[in-house]
């Protein structure tokens, strides 16, 4: 894929934590473009990685609403009217689902193989739906990630790219800030048992829409991979 936000501040947090990456300022090139990195080191914490991503992109959703809904295990009555349902994207595609309560989330069962007849313009992309309610008080948005069939992959717990386009559409659809530039916490994997926090900043630079994303890692294990006859 073109970007994946976790896996990259995983990457970045274990070679961190591990003393293997002694800059505080680094590039990485993604197939979403060089994007700079900054990394915090205060004792007693673990490494607090930020990343900008590619400028977001928006593009309106043109299907069936009701279908949609469906393909996440809702109806139409669940998906809040008042705000446009979008792909988004600042390296990667997905389609944002603004939903009207918190509750909702737990009843949401997706069907993945569904997606590509529905998202008929984007079939590869994932569904990211979202409310204003959230679980933590310090957070002002809320999410699930269901992928593509494509992926290999049901849900995802949390993900930065999609928090990272949740940020600029907060900017552009919800609430315009009265200062740049804009800071919000997005949360993401309560359903799963595996809860986490995205810190978002949006910079507006004329027209368009800078996201830096920031978070940390969580070890879960070591493993050993073993390389034979050079493959």
């Amino acid at each position: 894929m073109n970007l994946c936000g976790h896996a990259t501040i995983a990457t970045l947090y274990a070679l961190a934590s591990r003393g293997l990456l002694h800059k505080r300022h680094v590039t990485l090139e993604t197939k979403a473009g060089v994007l700079p990195i900054r990394i915090e080191m205060e004792q007693g914490h673990p490494p607090l990685i930020f990343m900008k991503q590619a400028p977001a992109q928006f593009r309106p959703f043109e299907g069936s609403l009701d279908d949609l809904a469906g393909a996440i295990g809702l109806t139409r009555a669940d998906l809040d009217d008042e705000l446009p349902v979008m792909y988004g994207s600042t390296g990667i595609w997905t389609l944002l689902v603004p939903v009207k309560r918190l509750e909702s989330f737990r009843r949401m069962s997706p069907r993945n193989g569904a997606f590509p007849a529905v998202l008929t313009t984007m079939p590869r992309a994932s569904v990211h739906p979202f409310c204003l309610e959230t679980y933590d008080p310090s957070a002002q948005m809320h999410g699930r990630h269901f992928s593509s069939p494509y992926s290999g992959t049901v849900e995802d717990p949390v993900t930065g790219t999609a928090s990272g386009v949740m940020g600029a559409y907060y900017a552009s659809y919800i609430r315009t800030p009265d200062a740049w530039p804009l800071s919000l916490v997005v949360e993401q994997g309560h359903e799963m048992g595996r809860e986490g926090n995205v810190r978002v900043e949006v910079h507006k630079a004329g027209d368009r829409l800078d996201v830096t994303i920031a978070g940390t890692g969580v070890y879960v294990r070591e493993s050993l991979v073993r390389v034979e006859n050079g493959r």
